[in-house]
């Protein structure tokens, strides 16, 4: 099984600029890779393997002295990223790749092999940089595999390493209707359990949207390429990221409670990127960051092998009364609560949903009433 882990490192000044230079280096070769390709298709009709870039490498470095500054499985794993941003794009149609800026607020480099981690001195070995202090709070026990050196817009540097504990995955736990719990997520509550319980949306961003406003306007009034400047923009990624981290800390805390107490968690299949066009809700949409909760859940039930049950995109889950099955066709989204006109239930609009969304996830499984 495949776990990353995620360490704060403290790198020297010269490190620093080591860091930089390999930032620098692997964001060149993505680039001269991403035209080669191009280049290719347009001429030949192909598309140039990455083995073939690889190969190119070496003669690039006679042309450019400084390449050979970079760890060379560094510059391989430039040609790997790019391989898999087309491999993403053909099969699931999320955008050309595009050229990288050095302007992009997160620079990262990867280290496929030959780095050392050394727990007792909180300290790891890159090639070409060497040793770095590093903040190594949590031992893991496996085999390394890539190493990602990352680069925050505040000026952080972490470092991720994917380990293999050779294990497998668990084996699925038998579910039935009494260990599964079904969930509606929201934005007047982030998420309503078909137990019952709610979880208040904290709402991060639009709690700080004075502050960002504030701070925003302080940027905009800087003038451009003064020290004053690279301040006013600190300052704002400071906040962002601090928006960033309450937001993942809440939704890793919520996603381990429903998958610790259930042996399944039954979801909607949401269409997000289609309900952000939606203006008067987007900003809120994307504070709730409903897609990142469910990756969560996910990979947290595959850890501990539990399941997760999907529901159709196109599910009236909210306008069936889960008592009687009246579907209310005249329900809209001001409605929070309504009265079945056939079995005279009051439902919340939301409790109902998650309801159910477990009902229906059930029946697919053919689980009711187990």
């Amino acid at each position: 099984m495949l776990k990353a882990y995620k360490y704060r490192m403290y790198p020297t000044k010269e490190q620093e600029e080591m860091f930089f230079q390999h930032f620098g280096a692997c964001r060149f070769i993505y680039n001269w890779a991403l035209e080669q390709k191009i280049k290719t298709y347009e001429q030949d009709g192909k598309s140039a393997s990455r083995f073939d870039l690889n190969n190119k490498i070496t003669e690039l470095k006679k042309e450019h002295e400084w390449l050979k500054d970079i760890n060379s499985q560094s510059l391989q794993g430039a040609t790997l990223n790019l391989e898999n941003a087309f491999t993403k794009f053909f099969r699931e149609k999320k955008g050309f790749p595009h050229f990288k800026s050095r302007k992009n607020p997160v620079q990262s480099f990867s280290v496929p092999q030959f780095y050392k981690v050394d727990f007792d001195a909180n300290k790891v070995k890159l090639p070409k940089i060497g040793w770095i202090t590093t903040k190594l709070h949590r031992r893991f026990i496996g085999v390394g595999k890539t190493a990602t050196v990352s680069k925050t817009p505040t000026g952080k540097f972490y470092i991720s390493i994917l380990v293999d504990d050779e294990q497998g995955l668990p084996v699925k736990s038998i579910f039935n209707e009494k260990v599964t719990v079904g969930i509606d997520v929201g934005i007047k509550d982030f998420a309503v359990l078909s137990n019952g319980e709610k979880i208040e949306n904290p709402k991060y961003l639009k709690n700080s949207m004075k502050r960002l406003a504030v701070l925003q306007r302080r940027l905009s009034r800087k003038q451009k390429g003064s020290k004053n400047k690279v301040k006013a923009r600190f300052a704002v990624s400071k906040l962002h990221e601090k928006i960033s981290n309450q937001r993942n800390d809440f939704q890793h805390k919520l996603s381990s409670k429903p998958i610790s107490e259930n042996q399944a968690i039954a979801l909607e299949t949401l269409n997000v990127s289609g309900m952000l066009k939606n203006h008067c809700l987007a900003q809120n949409i994307a504070d709730a960051s409903w897609s990142s909760f469910v990756t969560k859940l996910e990979y947290k039930a595959e850890w501990y092998g539990k399941t997760i049950i999907r529901i159709g995109l196109f599910e009236p889950s909210t306008k069936i009364c889960n008592v009687c099955g009246f579907h209310n066709g005249k329900l809209t989204l001001a409605d929070r609560e309504w009265k079945c006109p056939d079995c005279k239930t009051n439902h919340d609009r939301d409790l109902n949903a998650a309801i159910n969304i477990k009902k229906f996830a059930l029946d697919k499984q053919n689980l009711i009433g187990i």
